[in-house]
């Protein structure tokens, strides 16, 4: 069965299989979580580590773009992976991947390997979100989409957090990342494999359908669009600029530790009120207040580490907080049949942005300094922004109880 036209609705699991338990939501949420936990330390780790063995910036650069790339390819092969052993098998089989991605990371700072490496990771956390994502939005109501991705997104970089934290306390010279992103990675298994949460049936429809996709939700692609794009331009190049900058590890730490707050203060408020409202005129305001925080980050870039942390808590909040924003919104507006296919829809164009704008990033990088992120961040952002005020006008919003 194909992606359903956009006028479509999707079926409302309360009226056709009693609600899921919130302790076998929480499971899957759980897992996530923890491989959060060491892919936001090698995300800190790598960058850092290259500059202290002397490579250019232009390798972080490229280890950004070939994760996306990854990304790309799971994207696409996740959908049939899910269909041909289901959602639990197939979370399992894309940890193992992360797991061989941070032992050969550990091997020793090799950047070609390391682009492969982390090509591999791409590839095996963006299948993650495509099963974490399908398995939920199966078995949730519209009324509470907004909350439970909102919940889901939040724990994830709660996740994320930690693991940038956790850079401060390493010795950046040695495999103690790795290893660390290893063991999280593994002990993520455990509460997908333990959990009684019904799998959906087998996905009738498991391709990416872009196209499709953009018929059901145009403001659902292009969020996925714009958050592919600054969440790996935010993320990725941050550590890369405050490293070419200057600033010392534990300052790098800080602040990529500091970022997620936003995310944790501004998801699940703004969740609440998508669901209470049409999302796009939340995220429209997310979008807003992530090009005004760009403007504050270009405004004080290379001050005061204090006026740097707080900036860019409410600019990588506000970025962050459009994936789960268009992601909820895409689904309102999907079959239930057709969850795995949109979510890899959707998860393909995240990681084409992603793939496409850190790559311009890096080239800009080359020629004008590592500065050109933030100029870029603003522009997408602000892209994005009118995008949405044009789809207000243009079409009418889909009723919360459908």
């Amino acid at each position: 069965m194909a992606i359903l036209e956009r006028n479509q609705t999707r079926r409302d699991p309360a009226q056709g299989s009693p609600p899921a338990p919130a302790i076998a939501i929480a499971s899957v949420v759980l897992s996530m979580a923890l491989v959060a936990v060491g892919n936001g330390l090698m995300f800190a780790y790598i960058p850092v580590r290259l500059g202290a063995e002397g490579f250019d910036p232009t390798w972080a650069g490229l280890i950004v773009t070939g994760l996306s790339a990854g990304g790309l390819a799971g994207c696409i092969l996740t959908g049939p992976l899910v269909r041909r052993v289901g959602h639990a098998r197939a979370f399992m089989v894309l940890s193992a991947l992360i797991v061989l991605s941070n032992a050969a990371v550990g091997a020793g700072p090799h950047p070609l390997s390391w682009i492969a490496a982390r090509a591999l990771y791409g590839f095996a956390i963006c299948g993650l979100f495509i099963v974490a994502q399908s398995w939920l939005n199966d078995v949730v109501a519209n009324a509470i989409r907004g909350r439970v991705m909102a919940f889901f997104y939040v724990a994830y970089v709660a996740g994320l957090g930690v693991g940038y934290s956790t850079l401060a306390l390493i010795d950046i010279r040695a495999a103690d990342a790795p290893l660390i992103g290893i063991a999280f990675t593994a002990l993520s298994i455990l509460p997908v494999g333990l959990t009684r949460l019904t799998q959906p049936p087998p996905p009738q429809a498991a391709s990416v359908a872009l196209g499709r996709a953009w018929r059901i939700s145009p403001v659902g692609v292009a969020g996925m669009l714009a958050v592919g794009g600054l969440s790996m331009t935010i993320s990725g190049f941050a550590p890369i600029h405050a490293t070419a900058e200057g600033y010392s590890q534990a300052d790098v730490a800080l602040l990529l530790s500091a970022m997620p707050v936003g995310t944790l203060i501004l998801q699940v408020p703004l969740g609440w009120i998508s669901d209470r409202t049409d999302r796009r005129f939340v995220l429209a305001a997310a979008s807003a207040l992530a090009m005004v925080a760009g403007l504050f980050a270009l405004g004080f870039d290379g001050g005061a580490l204090a006026a740097l942390v707080v900036i860019y808590v409410v600019w990588d909040g506000a970025s962050e907080s459009i994936y789960s924003l268009a992601s909820a919104h895409a689904a309102d507006r999907a079959g239930k049949d057709d969850m795995v296919a949109l979510s890899s829809s959707l998860l393909f164009a995240w990681s084409l942005s992603g793939f496409i704008v850190p790559g311009i990033v890096t080239g800009l990088s080359a020629v004008y300094g590592t500065q050109a992120f933030i100029y870029v961040a603003i522009v997408i952002a602000a892209a994005f922004c009118l995008f949405v005020l044009w789809r207000v006008v243009a079409m009418s919003p889909v009723p919360a109880a459908e």
